[in-house]
């Protein structure tokens, strides 16, 4: 199991560094680092003097790959792609480009709002799809499986932001049931959460219900489900103790993604909420055209991403123990 993380470990680094030099690319190739400044500056009013002095004080006066300049090694390291872009390899995440604030420090400061409405909602939404699909795959050929499919097919077909514009408006706003935005902090975050935990619930339920369905009538069929009926078992045995057992693994596979949306938080509901989380931060640095928050942001996710697929090989063999990582 070490060597096989330890290889997984190493196999990621070349992935990442391809990331990193992918997002560079994007965002200093396409886009220099000067018209990034007088898209900052204002692109009417800036003097090419204003443009220098910014360039200047956020370390893009330098060569991209190769500054002539220095001597040594610092002809590689003091340049833009060292400074801006292989520093995300070790998490120096620097300072925005508009406001110079701490990204590292911004990023642990809102890692908790979001993971107070994303946590719940994760939890929840496992525990509520399953059940759901399970029931409805054991009533396959029913009505209530024909009832089932045609309300997943309808909360897929509706747009995500109408549940929560109208989450909000009858909730709400009609209703006076939650508050329309805001967030505070501890136990008092309690209120401020609940319907964005709800409306993500809502607006997830339909595709996940219908795949998880699809993957319990593959499990069903199988012979050793038939075996547990003919032994007698109760229903609920045969459903949670037997299918949802082997299920298991199409089920990790599907919810390897949830990893990346723990930490980096729901954009929509986190912006139309007004919750100080690291969706609202991604938001408004796109906005905001703050380019170095929105680097540090891509290359997180990469990072997520990556080691929620190796902790999903890693569930595979707990889930299944056929299953031998070598």
């Amino acid at each position: 199991m070490i060597a096989y993380l330890a290889r997984r470990v190493l196999a990621a680094v070349p992935t990442l560094v391809g990331v990193n030099a992918l997002t560079f690319a994007l965002f200093f190739v396409v886009n220099p680092p000067e018209r990034m400044a007088r898209r900052i500056l204002g692109e009417r009013r800036v003097t090419p003097a204003q443009v220098r002095t910014w360039l200047q004080s956020h370390d893009y006066d330098h060569g991209m790959f190769f500054d002539a300049r220095e001597r040594g090694i610092k002809t590689l390291t003091e340049t833009v792609f060292f400074k801006k872009s292989a520093a995300l390899l070790w998490f120096d995440f620097g300072v925005s480009d508009r406001n110079n604030i701490p990204i590292g420090e911004e990023i642990r400061r809102r890692m908790p709002p979001s993971l107070a409405v994303t946590v719940p909602m994760f939890l929840l939404e496992l525990a509520a799809y399953l059940t759901a699909a399970l029931v409805i795959a054991y009533a396959r050929g029913t009505y209530l499986d024909a009832a089932a499919l045609v309300a997943c097919v309808l909360l897929m077909s509706v747009s995500y932001l109408f549940y929560i514009v109208g989450g909000q408006w009858v909730l709400a706003k009609s209703l006076h049931l939650f508050p329309i935005s805001g967030y505070d902090h501890g136990l008092h975050a309690l209120p401020f959460v609940l319907l964005p935990v709800l409306i993500g619930l809502a607006a997830g339920a339909g595709a996940s219900i219908r795949f998880y369905r699809a993957v319990f009538l593959e499990e069903l069929g199988k012979d050793h489900i038939r075996t547990a009926r003919a032994k007698g078992l109760s229903t609920g045995a045969v459903l949670f103790r037997h299918a949802l057992r082997n299920a298991l693994i199409p089920i990790l596979t599907n919810e390897v993604t949830a990893i990346l949306f723990l930490f980096t938080g729901s954009l929509l509901l986190e912006s139309f909420f007004g919750i100080p989380g690291l969706g609202s931060f991604t938001i408004d640095a796109i906005q905001a055209q703050d380019f170095a928050i929105v680097r540090a942001m891509v290359y997180l996710g990469s990072v997520l991403y990556i080691v929620g697929l190796i902790l999903t090989d890693v569930a595979y063999t707990i889930a299944d123990p056929r299953v031998r990582l070598s």
